[in-house]
């Protein structure tokens, strides 16, 4: 029996108590490794800055959105474009383009790409708002 009045550790604890081994971890499992079939997919995808909608991967310099018919070949849709930076551009350009949604030509040029959630259900979309709450609510 110890001298102590109470039996929680503490500082007065000895060093030759038996000490409890630590479980062992598994190393960290890689980002890009296997998912869980309920992990939500990721895409890249080009977007129109002007309406937003997707636009094709490939922009060329007469490209344009195919719902609202705006230049794709622009300063605003281009990856480099930075409202702080010199020119508005974080690449060193000689002269400042002055209109940034109007078509240039650029050679520093590479289409802003957007990462999003994909979103999209492999069923299609539900006949009916039952047939959609049940669905959110299926295990």
């Amino acid at each position: 029996m110890s001298d102590r009045k109470y039996r929680q550790r503490g500082y007065r604890d000895s060093d030759h108590e038996p000490q409890k081994p630590k479980p062992q971890q598994s190393p960290p499992r890689d980002r890009e490794g296997p998912r869980s079939p309920k992990m939500m997919a990721f895409s890249e995808s080009v977007k129109c800055t002007s309406c937003g909608t997707k636009a094709p991967n490939v922009v060329n310099h007469d490209s344009a959105c195919p719902k609202c018919k705006a230049d794709l070949h622009t300063c605003r849709q281009c990856d480099y474009f930075d409202p702080g930076a010199r020119f508005e551009c974080r690449k060193t350009i000689p002269t400042r383009i002055m209109n940034k949604n109007a078509r240039n030509t650029c050679e520093l040029f590479t289409s802003r790409t957007v990462v999003e959630r994909d979103t999209s259900s492999s069923s299609g979309p539900p006949s009916s708002a039952r047939d959609a709450f049940a669905k959110l609510f299926k295990k």
